[in-house]
């Protein structure tokens, strides 16, 4: 509703800001009055652009050629010519570097083309003109003040549109650095715009997509610190700070919102029973994953255990994940084990033999470890 007010607010002030531009005179006794003339009578779209574009051509000095790049633009954008109309709208503001009409008109021809860098170009300079206009200061003229009001509200009104014209475009477009170039613009102009927290998601996934994995976490924490609702941030912050043995305090906080919010979520419409079970599984399996792999790394076992042993069923498909939960199970179980708890030591000896079958980084060191173990407890 908020957007479609905006819209209609729009569309008003779009309305008085034309009936605001500088009528064209035009003298019919000289040949670029006659063509202006013509151009003015004639109502076949193509017929009026190719007039146009002869006259742009014949009379580039003229003083009413921004007029007819304005005409242009608009007739190019319906046309579908939507490069055409933008070059139109450069050679305007090249006259004419406070027409906001004409960036705004220029501005929707990029977002008709669907083009980020266009679009990010337009609605910058869109926005600095509408901001300058905003500024302005108020006529000491009475009967001037109304129409300085009515400019500064649509100026205010359109400015706030170009953020949207970046947001709008970022969730449409499917290339991951288009989407992060288009966030960046926004953060870049505006880092208290209104929309950025509704592209925090998508943002993340495209940083992701496109490799930016350290982008990725910088904006997650940056998130989480006032939005602790994401999953899937929550963990690649864990996973980020684990790898870097960073704040394992933090990393055993994250987890354990992770598997809170996977138990507690409601499912969405349209997603399957079979689906939200998977994915709640594998949200959980990699929680406890994590949880198991620090507690080992601080030598809290009992935890360790507990945590791996959860996180199994959910890793089975990864190689690599099983591979280092089974490791440190068999040396949670083993420390356990040392106490004199021989089903411990089996444990320890089974949860290595299974790491040694599984080509990883783990494989020799469980080798080594099956070694000792049955050379210390002369196990066959």
């Amino acid at each position: 509703m908020r957007n479609l007010t905006l819209m209609v607010a729009w569309l008003l002030a779009s309305t008085l800001a034309t009936a605001q531009r500088s009528k064209l005179t035009i003298n019919a006794e000289t040949p670029e009055g006659q063509l202006l003339q013509q151009i003015g009578q004639e109502s076949d779209e193509s017929k009026k652009l190719a007039l146009l574009e002869q006259f742009a051509a014949k009379f580039p000095k003229h003083e009413g050629l921004a007029w007819v790049y304005g005409q242009m633009v608009s007739a190019y954008a319906k046309a579908s010519q939507f490069d055409k109309a933008m070059e139109a709208g450069d050679k305007l503001l090249a006259i004419d570097a406070e027409d906001l009409e004409i960036a705004h008109e220029t501005l929707k021809a990029a977002e008709a083309k669907k083009d980020p860098d266009a679009v990010v170009k337009w609605a910058a300079k869109t926005s600095e003109l509408a901001r300058k206009v905003a500024q302005s200061p108020k006529p000491k003229e009475e009967d001037e003040a109304e129409d300085w009001k009515r400019k500064v509200d649509f100026a205010k009104q359109l400015d706030v549109y170009t953020e949207y014209s970046v947001y709008a475009l970022a969730l449409q477009t499917t290339d991951p650095r288009k989407k992060v170039a288009l966030a960046d613009a926004l953060e870049q102009r505006n880092p208290q715009s209104q929309y950025l927290p509704q592209l925090g998601m998508p943002r993340f996934i495209a940083y992701l997509q496109a490799g930016e994995n350290q982008k990725a976490v910088a904006l997650a924490e940056k998130i989480l610190e006032k939005d602790q609702n994401s999953e899937e941030m929550l963990l690649a912050v864990a996973q980020s700070y684990m790898a870097q043995k960073k704040d394992p305090d933090k990393v055993l906080a994250y987890c354990a919102k992770v598997s809170e919010l996977a138990q507690s979520k409601p499912k969405p419409e349209g997603v399957s029973d079979a689906d939200w079970e998977k994915r709640k599984t594998q949200l959980s399996g990699r929680a406890q994953w994590m949880t198991g792999v620090t507690y080992a790394s601080q030598s809290k076992w009992a935890q360790a255990d507990q945590a791996l042993r959860a996180a199994l069923p959910a890793v089975k498909d990864d190689p690599r994940m099983t591979a280092e939960a089974l490791f440190y199970l068999g040396l949670a179980n083993f420390r356990l084990g040392e106490k004199g708890d021989d089903n411990r030591i089996l444990e320890a000896l089974r949860f290595n033999e299974q790491c040694a079958a599984i080509a990883s980084p783990f494989q020799g060191p469980a080798r080594t470890n099956i070694k000792a173990i049955r050379s210390k407890y002369q196990v066959k």
